[in-house]
């Protein structure tokens, strides 16, 4: 039904694109070059053109694009990798994978991005590289990340999967987009993302051509040159029907962003009466909005989420239970320092439907449907 109410509406997002997706896979499949191939290359230049970023690799998934960029950095054994606690597990997983140690550290409790100040105290002689990562659609404060690893002499690994078109306003009054400011940016078109294909996706981007042709290498089995392997690599690629997807979408980006940010605007104004934590936007940062996510405070995140279920209103939490104390890495990992922020926002955080469908009825709906609980808890508006 049109009215239904989803945390992420591809199909009414495919819809109005649906002819030029179409023809762009029907191309694929005429010309039958299914890996590699014009598609790839134009998707690669085009991405690199609206990141204004010189090097764009695509690869199989947001996993690998972190998991590759470790690998051209590389790092040895025992090295340690500074990454947030409060974010999804790839970005602390491909650093246990390769045998490096991930330290994790607290995020800021209204961006819910780690800072300089919080990554500083984790330093130790064994770290090599920090993951910042930037959440939920804002890029983190990334001056002071880049001049902390800069006198520590610090390689960045920018995971960007939930923020691909934001951009960081710096201090001498020059903007980068996410992504392009480390030494490696890495992101995912899984098909939620706001840059999404129809299956799995990513792409890594470099400034530097010799670290770029690295890259490239390792995702192509570390060859340059069929046949002869210069390096030990994997094999990770992006298929061009997704590169063909990925091109029409990408013409669509700057609208969708615009979609996601009115929508964000119409929750502030509906949700400004309630108890609700609203998102804020860092003032150096713009905002994609890949998720809307509010802090739920007194304990009600989990009544809220299921009074929102009986309502047939989906909801998510992002994300429940921080890395640190995560089964998988008690034994390959270690927090810096006491995380309160992270262990409080996995009580609190609750993501509301977000997407570029979604219509300011449903967005009424879902706020009445808030104040509604609120009201039966005891809540004077």
């Amino acid at each position: 039904m049109s009215d239904t109410i989803r945390m992420v509406d591809l199909r009414g997002q495919y819809d109005k694109i649906k002819t030029d997706i179409d023809n762009a896979i029907h191309d694929v499949l005429d010309n039958t070059t299914f890996i590699g191939g014009e598609h790839v290359r134009h998707f690669e230049s085009q991405l690199s053109e609206y990141l204004s970023c010189p090097h764009t690799i695509s690869c199989a998934n947001g996993t690998d694009a972190l998991q590759i960029a470790l690998m051209a950095l590389q790092l040895h054994p025992g090295d340690e990798v500074i990454v947030p606690s409060f974010t999804y597990v790839a970005s602390a997983e491909v650093i246990a994978l390769l045998g490096l140690t991930p330290v994790m550290v607290d995020v800021d409790p209204a961006t819910f991005n780690t800072t300089a100040e919080l990554i500083a105290p984790a330093i130790t002689p064994r770290t090599r590289a920090i993951i910042p990562v930037h959440l939920f659609g804002q890029s983190c404060d990334m001056e002071p990340i880049l001049d902390l690893a800069r006198a520590h002499h610090l390689y960045i690994v920018e995971d960007n999967a939930q923020a691909i078109g934001a951009d960081y306003l710096f201090s001498d009054g020059h903007r980068a987009m996410t992504g392009t400011m480390g030494d490696i940016g890495c992101t995912s078109f899984f098909p939620s993302k706001n840059l999404g294909c129809y299956g799995d996706g990513g792409a890594l981007f470099a400034a530097d051509p010799d670290l770029a042709t690295r890259i490239r290498m390792i995702a192509n089995h570390g060859q340059a040159e069929k046949y002869h392997h210069s390096i030990v690599g994997c094999n990770s690629r992006l298929d061009a029907l997704q590169a063909a997807i990925l091109e029409v979408k990408l013409r669509h980006i700057k609208s969708y962003i615009a979609a996601r940010r009115e929508a964000a605007c119409r929750y502030n104004r509906l949700l400004a009466s309630t108890p609700l934590i609203l998102p804020i936007e860092h003032p150096r940062s713009s905002h994609v909005y890949h998720q809307y996510t509010v802090q739920v405070p007194d304990g009600q995140r989990d009544a809220l989420r299921q009074y929102l279920a009986d309502h047939q209103i989906p909801s998510m939490v992002y994300y429940p239970l921080p890395l640190h104390h995560q089964k998988a890495f008690l034994s390959v990992g270690r927090a810096a320092t006491p995380l309160p922020v992270t262990e409080q926002l996995c009580t609190q955080v609750l993501s509301l439907p977000m997407h570029t469908e979604l219509t300011s009825d449903q967005q009424q709906t879902i706020a009445e449907t808030i104040i509604d609980f609120y009201s039966k808890n005891g809540h004077k508006q």
